[in-house]
């Protein structure tokens, strides 16, 4: 009995202690944020840097306007989720409601290679297959582009979308579902007006976590999109990320402890803000609009 108490007590300390290494991990790494962005905003406004339209920290005149790189993440972010939501939304939809068990072993694991595929091969699919047909159709599309980037995203995402609507559909009680057809109602019906209603907040939550997928991706991005600070809403010329340009200094030959390299924690703390945001919209979506099935 007391070996059993003591394996219980042991198993019980680790638990606790992989929880408090999480957020002890999550307070550090805001910490370094913070402090680091605190510098930077000692030299640049915070003004300057949330409204400045040109991103130039690395040449003279330097600039230290964020919102080339907000608005390049935007239209990648934006893209992908006209890619991924309706596709996916349909998929799951189709692997729920009207797939057979044969036809849905086979799509099933396909999703599940398409998210195990890294996201560098990624980006090279969209640098040699996607742009060139783009050019095709729209020639003055530049070689690095929003839209391949965004196309690519989209297509990378779309298994979490997929997967996770196809989870909160399986979650919805049959008995819902059969009630249904009991009065009537046809297919459509039944999945328009009773399982997607039904499993809306899971649907919802899918769709913000995968927004958020898409802020943080850099391989993908920065191979399709390019390197390219620019203020604009035109998908087919180059832009840069958020996370493209962290990539780029953090890897160059930037100093540090200089304005440059404080650069990388201000834009980082951004992005961290951005993605929490994100994140705390999902938990409020999926707290108001959860059903609970007994």
């Amino acid at each position: 009995m007391k070996s059993n108490y003591y394996k219980e007590l042991v198993a019980e300390k680790l638990l606790a202690l992989c929880a408090y290494l999480t957020v002890l991990t999550t307070i550090l790494i805001v910490y370094i944020l913070l402090t680091e962005s605190f510098q930077f905003f000692k030299t640049v406004s915070i003004a300057e840097f949330l409204f400045g339209t040109r991103w130039e920290p690395l040449l003279e005149p330097k600039s230290f306007g964020v919102l080339p790189l907000l608005f390049g993440t935007l239209m990648i972010v934006v893209g992908s989720a006209f890619v991924c939501i309706p596709i996916g939304l349909t998929t799951a939809i189709f692997l729920s409601q009207y797939a057979s068990k044969k036809v849905r072993r086979i799509i099933k694991p396909v999703l599940e290679v398409l998210a195990g595929i890294p996201t560098v091969v990624y980006g090279y699919f969209a640098l040699t297959f996607i742009t060139p047909i783009l050019r095709v159709f729209i020639p003055d599309t530049e070689i690095f582009n929003a839209l391949s980037g965004a196309i690519v995203v989209g297509i990378m995402i779309l298994p979490m979308v997929a997967s996770l609507c196809d989870d909160a559909l399986q979650a919805v009680p049959k008995s819902l579902k059969q009630g249904g057809y009991a009065l009537g109602t046809t297919s459509y019906e039944v999945t328009t007006g009773i399982m997607i209603p039904s499993a809306f907040s899971g649907i919802m939550a899918s769709f913000v976590l995968a927004i958020s997928r898409a802020f943080g991706e850099t391989m993908a991005v920065t191979l399709a999109a390019g390197a390219t600070p620019r203020f604009t809403l035109n998908p087919l010329e180059s832009i840069q990320t958020m996370t493209a340009y962290i990539v780029q200094v953090s890897l160059g030959d930037t100093p540090a402890g200089g304005i440059e390299y404080q650069t990388i924690f201000a834009v980082a703390g951004l992005l961290f803000l951005v993605t929490l945001v994100m994140n705390l919209v999902s938990n409020f979506i999926m707290n108001k609009y959860r059903e609970v099935y007994e």
